[in-house]
Formats: structure tokens, C-alpha cells, sequence
């Protein structure tokens, strides 16, 4: 039943997005999410014991998420809100939308390509080249496929509303909060933990899906050299398989806050000029990626 109502929300995501005309009247689930973890995060991030604080505002959120998801499914319904709500905590549509926008801001200009990867990554875009905007959409489209699509609908299948619930809050107060400056570093170290365990599966089964649909049965190699040279325990795994697949070289000296960092680079092997096909060949692995994993949805489905 659970893998039934999956497919029909990846479908329903898949075909709709993120419609403007609905998030435009009503707070999306995903900014409620985050002013929760912004109120608590207010009343509690301050004294001593921050860790501990943090520990609880992590309870507070998977909690309550966990409360909520097994409400909603007491709705005698036949499934349709669990349906409606997994396909709204899904992104697969509107990320690719957002991937593809750079590319296509990119054929314009160099501007407009700045512009609008700024919009979905947290580095400095400034100064960027062509190939450093298109490398900075292609790490967030593999990163997000996990983030985004993959993570939830696997929460989901395992344990239904209150599992994508659970995995999304956590989520959300990693990205808010998870950060290692002074002032997250203790309060958010609860939330990035478990948003790290929560990921573990996905992240990899991600990186699987990326390879498989590409017909690249020989990617083992390449992953498990290259995953663990990402700063991040997870993101590593997807962001390896997209490069592998699109033969580009990922990662590599990118700049913070003002500030070049000299991250290693991912498949190094790989193209160091991607530009606005590369983007639209990663969103295309999204699609294949998603086909993928709805084959599989269905097949269990259906067993």
C-alpha cells in the first residue's frame, strides 16, 4: 500500500512541481518546517549547555513531525492526503526547473548564469566562469536528486507519512542550523548528525540509481575513490556517480565568503569546461535517475 501511494505522488510531483499559484497563497510545508526550527532555535541558542538545547530542539521537531505523519494517516481518506503531501515534500520537477534555469541563463550571459546559480548554491558566484557555474549546478543537482527526491520517497516507503515528515524537518534544521560557526556549531551538531545517519542510505542508493540508468555497471571504482573526498559524509556518493556519467570533473577550488577553498577534485579525470549542455545533460541523469527509482517503486508496488 505504502509503495502504491509513493508511485502515485512521484507521478503527481513529477507532473505538477511546485505550483505558483498555490505556494504563492499558502506557506509551503517546508517554510512552516523552517519557522519551527527558527522559533525554537531563538529560544534556545543562548546559556550554556547549547548541545544539550539542541539535542532537545531536535526531539521537539522529530516528535512532533512523527506525531503529525501518524495523525494525518488516522484520516479515513483511502490514502489521498498521504498522496497530496508526499508528492509536496518531493522536488524532483521543480529541481531540475532550477537546474535547467541556469543553463539557460548561462547561453545569454555569463550574468545571467551567476545570477541564477546563485539562487541555489551558498558559494560565492561573483567571480565566477562558465565552468564554474556550470560545475556549481551540477553538484547541486546531484546533491539535491538525494536531498530532494531520493531521501524522502526512501523515508517514505519505509515508514510512510511520519517517515517523510521526520526526514524533511530533520533536513530543514540541518540547512538552517547545521553549520559549524560559533553560533551553530553546539545547537546545530544534534540536527546535522542525524540529518547525516538519515542520509546514509539515500545517498548511496542515489549514486547506484545515477550509475545503473546510465548503464554503468563498471562505476564502483570511481564512487568509492572519489565519495569520500567530499567534506560531507553523504554528498560525496551522488555527486561522484553525475560526474562519472557526464565524464566532468566536479568540486575543486571553489570561494566562501569571500575566502578560496581548495576542495579536491571529483572524478579529476573528467571534463574541466562544462558548460549549458553539460547542465542539460545532468538534468536528463535526474530524469533517468527518477525512472529509475519509480521502476523499482512499482515493482515493489506490485508485488
Amino acid at each position: 500500500m505504502t509503495a502504491s501511494l509513493l508511485f502515485l505522488a512521484l507521478l503527481l510531483d513529477a507532473a505538477f512541481g511546485e505550483p505558483r499559484l498555490l505556494w504563492d497563497r499558502f506557506p509551503h510545508p517546508a517554510v512552516l518546517m523552517g519557522r519551527a526550527v527558527g522559533f525554537l532555535e531563538k529560544r534556545l541558542n543562548h546559556g550554556a549547555a547549547r548541545r544539550a538545547k539542541g539535542v532537545l530542539a531536535l526531539a521537539i521537531l522529530a516528535g512532533g513531525a512523527i506525531v503529525l505523519g501518524w495523525l494525518i494517516r488516522l484520516i479515513p481518506d483511502f490514502g489521498l492526503l498521504e498522496i497530496l503531501l508526499a508528492a509536496i515534500l518531493l522536488a524532483q520537477r521543480s529541481l531540475v526547473d532550477h537546474v535547467r534555469a541556469v543553463g539557460d541563463a548561462l547561453r545569454l550571459s555569463l550574468g545571467e548564469g551567476r545570477r541564477m546559480v546563485g539562487r541555489i548554491v551558498g558559494r560565492d558566484t561573483a567571480a565566477m566562469d562558465e565552468p564554474a557555474v556550470a560545475r556549481a549546478a551540477i553538484e547541486s543537482a546531484a546533491e539535491n536528486l538525494s536531498d530532494g527526491v531520493i531521501a524522502p520517497a526512501f523515508w517514505f516507503l519505509v515508514a510512510g507519512l511520519p517517515g517523510i515528515l521526520l526526514y524533511k524537518v530533520v533536513n530543514t534544521a540541518d540547512s538552517m542550523i547545521g553549520h559549524r560557526t560559533p553560533r551553530y556549531e553546539d545547537f546545530g551538531w544534534a540536527s546535522a548528525r542525524f540529518d547525516d545517519l538519515l542520509n546514509l542510505i539515500p545517498a548511496r542508493l542515489t549514486a547506484l540509481l545515477i550509475a545503473v540508468t546510465h548503464g554503468r555497471f563498471d562505476a564502483s571504482p570511481v564512487i568509492l575513490r572519489d565519495a569520500p573526498l567530499h567534506r560531507s559524509p553523504n554528498a560525496g556518493w551522488p555527486e561522484a556517480a553525475m560526474a562519472l556519467v557526464l565524464n566532468t570533473a566536479l568540486s575543486g577550488p571553489r570561494s566562501y565568503d569571500g575566502q578560496m577553498r581548495a576542495f579536491p577534485w571529483v572524478y579529476p579525470e573528467g571534463s574541466r569546461s562544462p558548460g549549458p549542455d553539460t547542465i542539460d545533460a545532468s538534468c536528463t541523469a535526474l530524469w533517468r535517475a527518477w525512472g529509475g527509482m519509480l521502476l523499482v517503486i512499482g515493482l515493489i508496488a506490485l508485488a
